[in-house]
């Protein structure tokens, strides 16, 4: 397994749930933050939300993205894959409602046509787990991994 392979490996160990990162886009140069269910599969990022969201209108207008939390950091081009309930988002669906399962219908009316789901494609990112820091160029499909230790206190 080369270092690719095993940062993708780490990522879906980290990342294959559902996980809150801060999303940060921007419109007219001017950026915006907020607080993101996130589930990550298969090289992406994917989030569940609705198409006249403040966040979806800003993707429309420029499509890089960033995600943050603590020290985990990625950039990505962002785009809505449309409604749920379309064929080609079947196998998504699925696992976004696994993932998300405590609150995915509590929150979420499939009903409504302007729901839609966003896929976040990596470009670049950094991420660490057990004593090792992966810095991964997901366009180039390379990664490298280093000794990393972090003596941060998180405060929440």
């Amino acid at each position: 397994m080369d270092d690719f392979e095993k940062s993708m490996r780490v990522l879906k160990e980290l990342f294959g749930r559902d996980y809150q990162f801060t999303l940060a886009t921007s419109e007219n140069n001017i950026p915006s933050l907020r607080v993101v269910d996130t589930y990550f599969d298969d090289g992406n990022f994917y989030m569940v939300t609705y198409g006249d969201s403040r966040k979806v209108r800003e993707i429309e207008s420029n499509e890089h993205v960033a995600l943050c939390k603590n020290l985990y950091r990625f950039q990505g081009i962002a785009h809505k894959i449309g409604h749920p309930l379309r064929p080609e988002n079947k196998e998504i669906r699925e696992k976004l409602i696994k993932a998300f399962e405590s609150w995915y219908f509590k929150h979420n009316d499939e009903n409504s046509e302007k729901m839609c789901y966003v896929k976040i494609d990596l470009v670049n990112g950094f991420f660490y787990k057990d004593g090792t820091g992966y810095q991964v160029d997901f366009a180039e499909e390379k990664a490298r991994l280093f000794p990393f230790e972090t003596d941060i206190i998180f405060i929440e």
